[in-house]
């Protein structure tokens, strides 16, 4: 077990959501992904957001990095009301808060792994280089490599490096370990735990695999669109000790 440094994780909230509900109509059908949830997210520490599939976890995911919008209720960053600004407002907030992970890489396959990242840091205000990103990400021996010279893993790593290149205040990862096999996703949560222990970047992992809260800070459950257990990790669990 590791405990988490002192003074990493704030008592400042990055993230308040107030009565937050989102309602999907499908045809006659009304699915409430969301109901009337409320929860914060603290600076520096990292979260793991359980929740089976339907649960609302992808949903509320969305919302928080501006990709979707609330049928109800509000969500403030830093103390800005997100849930009010407008369209460019969401896009600079996207742009230069929000750092994505997902599922699948989304590398363009004619770009090497330094110019993928690259493309990140050319919009960003305050960018970290596009090597030191992929040094962060232990890819310094790969920077030339094309997304189909590379394993699963070694993609992964390339769009988590892509994600934080440009310094991100929040890291948000959807199932960030969902197409790699254990020993590959265990590799990645490794790299996801390096990025926030060392940046303080304040992430959010979302996975239906109850075995990787062990490495959180904070668990947050998530059944029926509604926050069923809210518990802090006395102690954390490293990845390489996680067992699923």
């Amino acid at each position: 077990m590791q405990d988490k440094p002192s003074g990493t994780v704030s008592h400042q909230a990055v993230l308040k959501i107030q009565d937050l509900s989102k309602t999907y109509t499908m045809g006659e059908v009304k699915v409430e992904a969301l109901k009337h949830l409320s929860i914060e997210f603290f600076a520096g520490e990292l979260v793991v957001l359980l929740g089976a599939s339907g649960s609302g976890k992808s949903t509320l995911l969305n919302i928080i990095g501006g990709l979707d919008v609330p049928s109800e209720g509000k969500l403030f960053f830093r103390g800005r009301e997100i849930t009010a600004a407008t369209e460019p407002e969401l896009t600079a907030y996207r742009r230069r808060s929000i750092g994505f992970v997902f599922q699948f890489y989304n590398l363009i396959s004619s770009l090497s792994a330094l110019e993928n990242v690259q493309l990140v840091t050319e919009i960003a205000d305050n960018p970290m280089p596009a090597d030191e990103a992929l040094r962060l990400v232990g890819l310094s021996g790969r920077l030339n490599h094309f997304p189909a010279q590379l394993s699963g893993g070694e993609q992964q790593r390339v769009a988590i490096a892509r994600a934080v290149a440009k310094r991100p205040e929040l890291l948000l990862c959807d199932e960030p370990t969902g197409a790699l096999d254990y020993q590959t996703g265990k590799l990645v949560l490794e790299v996801i735990e390096k990025v926030n222990r060392e940046l303080g970047t304040t992430t959010i992992v979302i996975t239906h695999n109850a075995s990787i809260a062990g490495m959180a800070d904070r668990v947050v459950r998530l059944g029926s669109g509604e926050v069923t257990e809210d518990r802090r990790n006395l102690a954390r669990l490293s990845p390489a000790e996680l067992v699923w």
